[in-house]
C-alpha cells in the first residue's frame, strides 16, 4: 500500500519549495529521489543541511475537489520532506 502523505498548510516568508495549491492536500509517496541541500537554505547562500526529495503524487480530485474536470487524473510533483506529514 502507498505511503499516504500531507504536504504542510504553511505559509512562511521568504523563498519556499512546495506550491501553494499543494499545502494542505493528501497524496501518496510515488517514489524517493534521494538527498539534496536544502534548496530553501541553499537560495540565501547559507550551508544546507540534506533532506529526502520525494516525489508524490496527487488526484485532481484532491486538489481542485468537485471542479476537477478529470477526478481520478493524477498530477507529480517532487517535495521535500520537510514540507510533508504523515496523513
Amino acid at each position: 500500500m502507498a505511503e499516504r502523505v500531507r504536504v504542510k498548510a504553511l505559509m512562511p516568508p521568504g523563498h519556499v519549495r512546495a506550491p501553494a495549491y499543494l499545502r494542505g492536500k493528501t497524496g501518496v509517496i510515488e517514489r524517493r529521489l534521494g538527498t539534496f541541500g536544502n534548496p530553501e537554505q541553499l537560495a540565501y547562500g547559507h550551508k544546507a543541511g540534506k533532506k529526502h526529495l520525494l516525489r508524490v503524487r496527487f488526484t485532481m480530485a484532491e486538489l481542485w475537489g468537485e471542479g476537477a474536470e478529470a477526478p481520478d487524473d493524477t498530477v507529480d510533483a517532487e517535495i521535500y520532506e520537510h514540507w510533508l506529514e504523515e496523513a
